[in-house]
């Protein structure tokens, strides 16, 4: 882990109050996940505990306190994708990329997630690859898909 980085994070927050949130996210966002040594790194230098930083870092499911792939995969499986076949999307999702749902792939191309919703229902079901949202989703559209992000 570059420690530099870390503090480069940090420094862009000097002074500033209630800034955990943000700068862990900046973590993820930076290295793809939180390692145990930024969170080391933050406790230092804003003279918060490790156990608390832990607990913000586990709460939200934006971090990660295990590495993560170059692209987060996540199917919903709300109600309304549920009943449009979300479970056959994401069975196609785990079998094309030879994971279950919370894994990653040995390559660490993928991280595959399931959310419960994605606050799109009218789109079901949806498939979300990083950014980008895919709807109506087929299982013969998850291959195609996934190809675009190797």
């Amino acid at each position: 882990m570059d420690v530099e980085k870390i503090d480069g994070i940090i420094d862009g927050y000097v002074d500033e109050e209630g800034v955990l949130i943000q700068i862990l996210l900046d973590i993820q966002r930076e290295l793809n996940w939180v390692p145990k040594e930024a969170i080391m790194e933050v406790s230092k230098r804003l003279q918060i505990p490790i156990s608390q930083i832990y607990r913000v870092a586990s709460f939200y499911t934006a971090m990660s306190l295990t590495p993560m792939g170059r692209h987060l995969v996540q199917v919903c499986l709300g109600t309304a994708c549920h009943v449009r076949g979300a479970p056959k999307i994401l069975n196609k999702v785990e079998n094309t990329l030879k994971i279950k749902a919370g894994e990653t792939t040995e390559d660490m191309m993928f991280t595959l997630r399931t959310v419960n919703c994605l606050g799109c229902c009218a789109m079901g079901p949806v498939m979300v690859v990083d950014e980008d949202y895919h709807g109506k989703m087929k299982t013969s559209d998850v291959n195609g898909i996934l190809e675009r992000y190797e």
